[in-house]
């Protein structure tokens, strides 16, 4: 008796991690998990062959000691592989070593990572749920504002690193990001954001 073979996905194209076009040196992120459960996770970005000297260029972009990477990577791991699933793109998995991710969800996790570098550890799930009602473009640009002047990893307490520990680790902010994201779900227009004046005011108060 023949067995029926299980029905294959068939996605939009092939993908590496959480998205990384398979294709020769694209510009993406890296999430280098070490063994063992003491050493700190690194996020890096490579620049790939589209960069300005034609060879790839690497940058560091933050490291996170391991139990803040634990607190978040779960919620992470599952918003990222809802929006492939959207795309009809295969889901990732974090892994030990080195797990590639696009560009794009790469800007993202490095606006919560760095929102939760030195914020205290009670707070880190109020800043995973503020993280989660940001729409896309709007964590891509807070990337960009923070990545100017201050995306390395000694940038930790300047700019716009303390802003983002500030706006996405307050409670009120959540109540006000919450019911704009509740807002959108049910398919009206979305509220302003009021993310990004907690940005100013952050700023004006550094």
């Amino acid at each position: 008796m023949s067995k029926t073979k299980p029905k294959q996905t068939a996605y939009a194209h092939r993908t590496l991690g959480f998205g990384v076009p398979a294709t020769s040196d694209p510009h993406h992120f890296v999430v280098r998990i070490p063994r063992g459960n003491a050493s700190a996770v690194l996020i890096l970005e490579h620049l790939g062959m589209g960069s300005e000297n034609a060879r790839e260029q690497v940058i560091d972009r933050v490291l996170l000691e391991r139990q803040r990477w634990t607190a978040i990577r779960a919620e992470v791991q599952r918003a990222f592989n809802a929006r492939l699933k959207e795309h009809h793109l295969a889901t990732g998995t974090w892994k030990v070593g080195d797990t590639p991710l696009d560009r794009l969800l790469g800007k993202e996790l490095c606006v919560l990572a760095w929102a939760i570098e030195h914020l205290e550890p009670e707070k880190i799930g109020v800043a995973v749920r503020n993280w989660l009602a940001l729409r896309p473009e709007e964590r891509w640009w807070l990337f960009g504002m923070t990545a100017i002047a201050t995306g390395g990893l000694q940038d930790g307490d300047k700019g716009w690193r303390i802003a983002l520990r500030y706006a996405l680790g307050d409670v009120a902010q959540n109540a006000m990001l919450k019911t704009r994201y509740l807002t959108d779900k049910v398919g009206q227009p979305g509220q302003t954001l009021p993310l990004f004046d907690a940005v100013g005011d952050a700023l004006d108060a550094i």
